[in-house]
């Protein structure tokens, strides 16, 4: 026979369990990143991490290397319940939040100590963005400056690239929007088919960050790279709201503050690679371009023309840009 204090015990060791389910997660993450990349490994051990300080209330599945699809395919599976997140390109999350469209200008941050002073200031604004969007963002790390490189001829100058056979990522419209304000008229592919266009001829330009143009082993087919920043990127770690907020405020703490140091870390690496990445650029016999003076002029000002654009539209809100050029001109100053 139980007693009745038992059977009380019992009953609210039930309780406390199902109380406990409820609250547990197992969230499934998908991703461009190849298995065994400094990507997966940092999310994997801040996963493990996470997992340990929730008592496995909370875990992470993870499904690497494009196996769930590009970034627009993945968007559609969290829209269906089928994953809650991924870590995408930031410009394929444009839906989400219009106002990341800040760190695309074109040819506004001139360097790293920029790009780095602005986002200490501007990313809880666009973290907030996002999540009035439907996302949390759990962490923000960047791909780094794209540069234009080419299969061909050098593209120093807007005629040239007019002429050439420009790739953008499929359905980012945010990317063929900015060629389009070039004169340009992109051939969309996924990323996966890029390094097969440029061995076809399918495509010859393409933008990309340095250390995105060794890991995607695009390099191979570069012969010429415009020495200039284009524009910024970053990859984003982003997880439905919804699916998010169903775990203990105690634990989403938790995963915020773990996946953002996880973050930090790739954007360490990330930025110290991008810099070797550029000298072993050079080193495998492609030429670095700088576009005349004259070239550089005409660059600046259809940049000032995309830029502007976006804010008469009302895809970019113009007091986040005055922002923006006010801290560019403080770091300026002082720098």
């Amino acid at each position: 026979m139980i007693s009745p204090l038992s059977k009380l015990f019992l009953i609210l060791f039930l309780i406390l369990i199902s109380f406990n389910s409820v609250y547990a997660k197992t969230f499934k993450i998908a991703s461009l990143s190849p298995e065994g990349s400094d990507w997966m490994q940092k999310m994997r051990a801040g996963a493990k991490e996470i997992k340990q300080k929730t008592n496995g209330r909370v875990k992470f599945k993870f499904y690497p290397g494009g196996v769930m699809g590009d970034d627009q395919a993945v968007l559609r599976k969290i829209k269906i319940g089928q994953l809650h997140g991924g870590a995408l390109a930031g410009g394929s999350l444009i839906k989400a939040n219009q106002d990341y469209r800040i760190y695309s200008l074109l040819l506004t941050y001139q360097n790293q100590g920029e790009i780095n002073y602005v986002r200490q200031h501007i990313d809880p604004t666009i973290k907030q963005g996002f999540e009035k969007g439907g996302f949390i963002i759990l962490g923000m790390a960047e791909s780094g400056f794209a540069y234009s490189m080419s299969s061909k001829v050098d593209v120093s100058s807007i005629k040239q690239l007019r002429q050439q056979k420009v790739w953008t990522p499929s359905n980012d419209k945010l990317s063929q929007e900015t060629l389009q304000s070039f004169g340009v008229t992109p051939i969309p592919l996924p990323y996966g088919d890029v390094l097969a266009g440029l061995q076809t001829g399918l495509i010859d330009t393409v933008a990309m960050s340095p250390i995105g143009a060794i890991a995607l082993q695009w390099y191979t087919q570069i012969k010429y790279i415009t020495d200039m920043p284009l524009l910024y990127s970053l990859g984003i770690l982003a997880i439905n709201a919804k699916a998010f907020n169903k775990i203990k405020p105690a634990d989403q703490k938790i995963v915020r503050n773990i996946m953002k140091k996880a973050f930090d870390a790739i954007e360490t690496t990330n930025q110290k690679n991008n810099i070797e990445a550029l000298s072993v650029l050079k080193k495998s016999g492609i030429k670095f371009i700088k576009p005349s003076n004259e070239d550089y002029k005409k660059w600046q000002e259809l940049a000032h023309t995309a830029n502007k654009a976006m804010v008469d539209s009302g895809q970019l809100n113009s007091k986040l840009v005055s922002q923006v050029e006010k801290l560019l001109k403080d770091y300026r100053k002082d720098n």
